[in-house]
């Protein structure tokens, strides 16, 4: 008797595709979590630029003159093609 119920359950789990369902999910769940970690470093890149750049307008605020690079209209120069010296 216990031979027959052991054989049962070994047909009704060879009919079913729990396991294989169950391994899917299980690698689905794991491609989810590393995308999910990358784009967390992603986030973290940016909040940290966030940050440096809420520095700067509090230092705006402040009457702080500009850090880094000026704008590209004050770097401008004034090219001529009067070569000729007077």
């Amino acid at each position: 008797m216990k031979k027959y119920f052991k054989r049962l359950w070994g047909a009704l789990w060879a009919s079913t595709d729990l396991d294989e369902r169950a391994l899917s999910l299980i690698e689905e769940a794991k491609s989810r979590v590393s995308m999910m970690k990358r784009e967390l470093k992603d986030v973290k890149r940016a909040a940290k630029n966030t940050v440096t750049q809420v520095v700067d307008v509090v230092d705006a605020a402040k009457g702080k003159k500009r850090r880094g690079r000026k704008p590209y209209y004050k770097n401008k120069k004034k090219n001529t093609n009067n070569n000729s010296k007077n």
